[in-house]
């Protein structure tokens, strides 16, 4: 390989902080490589020589970046679970999967259980969740009326909806969609709901 450049280190690192401010996750070794157009071996050899000069801290994983606008950025926080996906329409069936973690600033969300997940679906848009959006649950709180909530129902099947709250005379928890033009008035009613964790915030899918 030829000498390395210094003006392409400045690049990857002005790629690395971008796409981590737009995506709250670092970037792969391979995505580097095609957001600064060089080869991978390439952006990997820049890397370890990055990381050995102090420019950046790299462990040799994959998203294991860190520069000092990450640093400053992560330091008071806290890692995240991504852990696939929760559908917003007819409640299904899905398999909780750990994607990946990214960071979550203790000052915003302060400290507890969290874990993300990407919705997909169209019943909670007029709640200002689209699909493919990841949304920040909070496990360690109890659901109140309004709040958009992952359902669990019976055989496993989990949702993303408002909870409405419980009809005294069934008992059933009563669960709410939020797309009046899709699904007019639309609600699931059930006897069997376990609440997996109450929506804190949502990072618009790019």
């Amino acid at each position: 390989m030829r000498k390395m450049n210094s003006e392409m280190m400045e690049i990857i690192i002005s790629y690395v902080d971008q796409y981590f401010c737009e995506k709250h996750v670092t970037p792969s070794v391979n995505e580097i490589a095609q957001g600064v157009d060089i080869p991978k071996t390439t952006a990997y050899r820049y890397l370890v020589e990055m990381d050995n000069r102090g420019m950046i801290e790299y462990d040799g994983q994959s998203r294991a970046i860190n520069t000092p606008m990450i640093n400053k950025f992560t330091t008071g926080s806290a890692p995240c679970p991504v852990v696939g996906s929760i559908p917003c329409g007819t409640a299904e069936e899905k398999e909780e999967c750990i994607r990946e973690y990214i960071s979550l600033p203790v000052s915003l969300f302060g400290r507890g259980e969290f874990y993300i997940l990407e919705a997909c679906g169209d019943s909670m848009v007029d709640a200002g969740i689209d699909d493919g959006d990841r949304v920040v649950i909070r496990m360690d709180c109890e659901a109140r009326v309004g709040d958009i909530v992952v359902a669990l129902l019976g055989d496993n099947e989990s949702t993303l909806k408002v909870y409405g709250g419980i009809d005294a005379e069934n008992q059933e928890a009563i669960l709410l969609y939020r797309n009046e033009a899709v699904y007019p008035g639309k609600e699931i009613r059930t006897k069997d709901l376990i609440v997996q964790g109450v929506a804190r915030h949502v990072i618009k899918a790019l």
